[in-house]
């Protein structure tokens, strides 16, 4: 089938690539000149494991090219909208991209076409758009997108289930996406066809629940501190029910990037508009517990210098809100650091990836590529994004280039605690048990 996609950011990018190792012919558009003129050569504007390679075979094969001409879709059979929804400033989604992609679309429609919304937007969109493409002489579909970074490319050819949101009675779109999705289908995805509306509210309803998620087991952490316990047995623990299960039940510095804050705040924005926003409330303390996992790692890096950063040598392992990623948007990671510059401390940082897109939102931090140079005389280290490298770093190299009795503050719980106290270094963790004995406070 011939295909477009209008949008060529990380979920555009990556479901173009992924439709044309699915063997269609595939263009996507942007108005980025610069991005696509990187796409069309084979590059990926952003980091993701995997993606350069599928962009360079569907491109040497001839089933994959890139515009900034929405000319350059017509002719396709369908077209995927896979624009950003950026959060408004009182938490709604800006709907601006959406919008215009789907004027630009309509212009290039033939009769018979299918218009497949990817993009997350509040429940009763796609109603709206519906009776514009219908006008035009098309069809719509909305077809909720799932993607994990560092994973994307997996998750766009190895769906773990494919959901199709449809007018009732709508077989021909549905029929349409399985030719689109044959592949997947034939492997053993699970499919489920619903209304527009209930596929809308898919995608911000698991990543609501996956936020809730993470925040309680991070609630946990607080009462964990104070109670002397440790919050990673705690999640082992309650993750043997089979109910609850263990999956993102890792307590730490909170969620970001550019998905589950930004979702879970336009979705209480959306139920607000609905009438219905005390249904939602709970998601409010959600956002609240996960934006105050940045503020006790101010609070714990502050404590282990005697109450003040000012002018103390602070390293930053980690600036992506995940590994496998250089997506900075919202991340816990950075946010901590620029905290701690703002209260005076020396800042020293540093990622596999997310350097260069750190800059232009902390200039005033001391970026360092490697991680014994960025380690070099620190007096905290802070494990902020758990990138294998970190996990995997040696701490008796890394005590000998540290200030001595340097303490490490393990964010992202993921290092051995003993093997780092065992080098020499005070360890510290949110919502871990901490043995006084050892790790007194230096002041």
């Amino acid at each position: 089938m011939r295909i477009s996609v209008i949008g060529c950011g990380y979920l555009g990018a990556v479901h173009a690539a992924a439709m044309a190792e699915l063997g269609h012919e595939v263009v996507g558009i942007d108005l980025d000149p610069l991005k696509i003129d990187t796409l069309a050569k084979g590059g990926a504007p952003f980091f993701e494991p995997g993606l350069t390679e599928l962009l360079e075979r569907g491109i040497a094969a001839g089933r994959l090219s890139f515009s900034t001409d929405i000319e350059a879709a017509r002719g396709a059979s369908v077209h995927f909208i896979a624009v950003g929804t950026p959060q408004r400033p009182d938490g709604s989604a800006d709907l601006t991209a959406v919008n215009a992609s789907l004027r630009a679309v309509i212009g290039v429609l033939t009769p018979g076409d299918l218009v497949v919304g990817k993009s997350t937007v509040p429940v009763g969109t796609a109603q709206v758009l519906q009776r514009e493409v219908e006008r035009a002489g098309g069809s719509l579909a909305w077809n909720p997108e799932f993607l994990r970074e560092g994973f994307a490319v997996r998750d766009s050819l190895e769906p773990d289930r494919m959901v199709y949101g449809v007018t009732p009675g709508d077989s021909r779109s549905a029929e349409t996406l399985d030719r689109v999705y044959r592949a997947m289908l034939t492997a053993g995805t699970p499919r489920m066809v619903t209304d527009l509306a209930t596929a809308e509210l898919v995608k911000v309803a698991a990543n609501a629940f996956l936020a809730t998620k993470i925040s309680f087991i991070n609630a946990m952490a607080e009462i964990a501190e104070v109670a002397g316990a440790d919050v990673t047995q705690l999640a082992d623990a309650i993750g043997y029910d089979a109910r609850i299960g263990r999956r993102f039940l890792n307590a730490g510095i909170g969620f970001g990037g550019g998905c589950l804050p930004k979702d879970i705040r336009g979705f209480i924005a959306r139920a607000d508009e609905l009438g219905v926003g005390h249904a939602l409330d709970f998601l409010r303390d959600v956002d609240q517990v996960n934006l105050r996992r940045r503020d006790r790692v101010v609070d714990l890096t502050r404590d282990a210098l005697g109450g003040s950063l000012v002018g103390r040598r602070v390293t930053v392992l980690g600036l992506a809100f995940k590994p496998d990623s250089d997506d900075v948007r919202d991340s816990p990671a950075l946010d901590i650091a620029r905290r701690l510059h703002a209260e005076g401390a020396i800042v020293t940082a540093t990622d596999p990836e997310a350097i260069e897109t750190s800059r232009p939102i902390a200039p005033d931090l001391t970026y360092r590529d490697s991680v014994h140079e960025a380690v070099l005389d620190a007096e905290v280290v802070l494990v902020l994004t758990e990138w294998a490298l970190y996990r995997q770093l040696d701490p008796v190299i890394a005590a000998r280039l540290a200030s001595p009795s340097a303490v490490v503050i393990d964010g992202r719980l993921c290092l051995d605690a003993e093997q780092w106290r065992a080098a020499g270094w005070r360890y510290r963790a949110p919502g871990r048990l901490i043995d006084r004995s050892r790790d007194l406070l230096a002041v």
